[in-house]
C-alpha cells in the first residue's frame, strides 16, 4: 500500500460521499483520476485489505431483529456448513472459533418470526441442531477507525 491507498482508506471510513458520483468526489479530494480511485478500491478489496464497502444501518431502528448464533459443527463439515449459512442475506459475520461451539455468526431479519424461520432453515439444511441463540440484551455500539496516514 502506498500513501494514496492509506489516505483513501482513511477517507472512506467516515462520511463517505452520498451523491451520484462519490468516487469523483474522492478523486478530487485526493488529486487523482476517478478511474484510479475505483481501481485502487477494487485492488484493495481483491487483496482482502477492504472486506466490504457499504452503508451500515441501525437494524433495530429500522424494525429488524437480529441475533448471534453459536453452532457446534463437526470440524470436517465447517466449510460446507459455512457455505449454507452464508447464503442468507442477513448473515453479516461468520467466524470459526476454537471452542465446543466453533461457528459463530450474526443474522438479521425483518421480523422475529422471519429470524426464527431462518434459524429453523439453517438447522434443517445443515442437520445441526446443537446451537445457541444469543440475542443481545443490551446494545453497546462501538466505532473503530483505522488511521493509516503517517
Amino acid at each position: 500500500m502506498d500513501t494514496i491507498d492509506r489516505r483513501l482508506i482513511n477517507r472512506i471510513q467516515r462520511n463517505f460521499p452520498v451523491c451520484s458520483r462519490p468516487f469523483k468526489v474522492l478523486a478530487e479530494e485526493l488529486g487523482i483520476p476517478e478511474a484510479e480511485i475505483i481501481s485502487r478500491l477494487e485492488r484493495l478489496k481483491s487483496a482482502k485489505i477492504i472486506r466490504r464497502l457499504g452503508a451500515v444501518f441501525d437494524s433495530q431502528k429500522l424494525g429488524f431483529s437480529s441475533t448471534l448464533i453459536a453452532m457446534r459443527v463437526p470440524e470436517e463439515r465447517l466449510d460446507k456448513v459455512a457455505g449454507i449459512v452464508n447464503q442468507y442475506r442477513g448473515v453479516t459475520h461468520n467466524y470459526q472459533r476454537p471452542a465446543k461451539y466453533n461457528m459463530w455468526f450474526t443474522v438479521t431479519a425483518e421480523s422475529p418470526a422471519r429470524l426464527d424461520e431462518i434459524i429453523g432453515e439453517i438447522k434443517t439444511k445443515t442437520g445441526i441442531t446443537d446451537l445457541l441463540n444469543l440475542p443481545a440484551l443490551r446494545l453497546f455500539k462501538i466505532n473503530v477507525d483505522f488511521q493509516l496516514e503517517e
